[in-house]
């Protein structure tokens, strides 16, 4: 009896002791990030000027930890027209989704030029959900006034607003079911972001009102829309271009995954859901082990990470996911990750990022251009924006969506995994395209201009 209880007391002190390094890693992440990134958000609520690159200077790679940063010169905000204006904000949920996610920065950036901005939420699940908590409080911070989308002073803030945003094709329906009858004298005042690439998101009972609103915006090409391409914010480049961060981010999440700093590490970063594309990732990774193998090709340990699970409510599709990882033995290789709001440390750690989004694509795919700018090359499906980013054969590879890419794909992870060199190049010239077209400041003048239509178009009765 004295053996077996000291063997369960041995086993239980390992397990213990294996609990305790992971929960020190992840709070050792978290405090990093939270380190890196809080001077900038300090600092960030007055952005009257931005930093932005001299265009007359050619950009650097920060590849080289001594290598001088690219000069900066100081401009004016292309939003500071919106000081003092009432803009009413709509989101159809607050979650760790792309759509509410763009929508906040918008409201950080017209805060940051002394806009007064409201913002109501649709979807609420009933009594306190963490994530809706966080993400409120965060606004609130930052001077942004949150209330419920039903209430009166929903209406009164509508029909006194300079301008309102609804946030994706579903936020249409929020406009009879509150507004009624003012929703004609609402309609001229409102810009339309569409975030969605689906079918299934353009019920006509949410998006009847779209021809008779001021404008509609998207993140990608559409005809006759606004297209805003996205950028990345300050505050993520803030630790894009610190090489001391992103070496202490690479470590620890490296050995939290049990990953070694020479191996070779993939990552598919979005929700985990079958138009993402990690099923068919998954099926390439594995074609590209095989490939690997059978070439007797000499390459480090070559891992994948998929980053955005939900743990706690695991899907049909993150079992699948999870059963042909078993079924083919590779469990030693794949890592899954909860899903997060911060994704800096892993952009840190990993070599190469693969957006396998299916069908239509992305509609942007705002995570391509964060990994750029963390200079790693980007393997992606030719659809969507993610063929307006991506420069193939330069900054990363393109293959087709669906089972006629998946070959394409495990080829261009094992030239990935056998050409360091190339990986480095792409990964830099992917990081001086982000410096080029896809900063905070290029996303505000791209949308300063659509808000200076849209204003104009309300002052003159007419419509885009």
């Amino acid at each position: 009896m004295a053996k077996q209880s000291m063997g369960s007391s041995t086993f239980f002190f390992h397990k213990k002791k294996r609990w305790l390094l992971v929960l020190l890693a992840l709070l050792s992440i978290s405090t990093a990030v939270a380190f890196i990134i809080r001077a900038a958000y300090d600092s960030s609520c007055d952005r009257r000027l931005f930093d932005v690159p001299d265009a007359g200077k050619r950009f650097q790679s920060t590849v080289n930890p001594k290598a001088s940063p690219p000069p900066k010169v100081k401009v004016a905000n292309p939003l500071s027209f919106m000081k003092s204006k009432l803009v009413l904000l709509v989101s159809h949920e607050l979650s760790l989704s792309g759509g509410p996610l763009l929508l906040m920065e918008l409201a950080f950036l017209l805060r940051g030029v002394g806009a007064e901005v409201c913002w109501i939420t649709l979807q609420k699940p009933p009594g306190k959900e963490e994530v809706i908590y966080s993400l409120e409080n965060k606004m609130l911070d930052r001077g942004v006034q949150v209330f419920s989308a039903k209430g009166q002073e929903a209406i009164t803030t509508a029909i006194k607003a300079d301008l309102l945003v609804l946030n994706t094709a579903v936020a249409g329906k929020w406009l009879d079911a509150v507004l009624n009858k003012n929703v004609p004298q609402i309609l001229p005042k409102v810009l339309w972001w569409i975030h969605e690439m689906r079918g299934h998101y353009f019920k006509l009972d949410y998006v009847k009102h779209l021809p008779m609103v001021a404008g509609s915006m998207i993140d990608s090409y559409m005809p006759k829309t606004y297209v805003v391409h996205l950028g990345n914010s300050k505050e993520l480049m803030d630790v894009a271009e610190d090489n001391i961060a992103k070496r202490v981010l690479r470590e620890h999440v490296r050995e939290f995954l049990g990953v070694r700093n020479e191996d070779i590490l993939f990552a598919a970063i979005n929700s985990v859901s079958r138009g993402k594309g990690q099923d068919l990732f998954l099926r390439s990774f594995h074609e590209s082990l095989q490939i690997i193998q059978e070439k007797k090709l000499q390459v480090p340990s070559v891992h994948a990470v998929i980053v955005g699970s939900d743990m706690s409510m695991q899907t049909k599709f993150e079992t699948e996911l999870r059963n042909f990882v078993n079924l083919k033995k590779i469990q030693h290789r794949v890592h899954f990750v909860n899903k997060t709001l911060n994704v800096a440390p892993y952009l840190a750690a990993i070599d190469v990022l693969v957006q396998n989004s299916q069908g239509r694509g992305e509609c942007f795919g705002r995570i391509t251009i964060e990994a750029m700018a963390f200079q790693l090359p980007v393997l992606g499906t030719s659809a969507g924006g993610t063929s307006e980013i991506v420069v193939n054969g330069s900054t990363g590879f393109l293959h087709l969506p669906g089972k006629e890419g998946v070959t394409p794909l495990a080829k261009n992870m094992v030239k990935m995994a056998t050409h360091v060199e190339r990986r480095l190049t792409m990964g830099k010239r992917g990081y001086e395209r982000v410096k080029e077209m896809f900063l905070e400041y290029h996303m505000a003048n791209r949308i300063g201009v659509v808000l200076k239509d849209v204003l104009k178009n309300r002052e003159n009765g007419k419509h885009h």
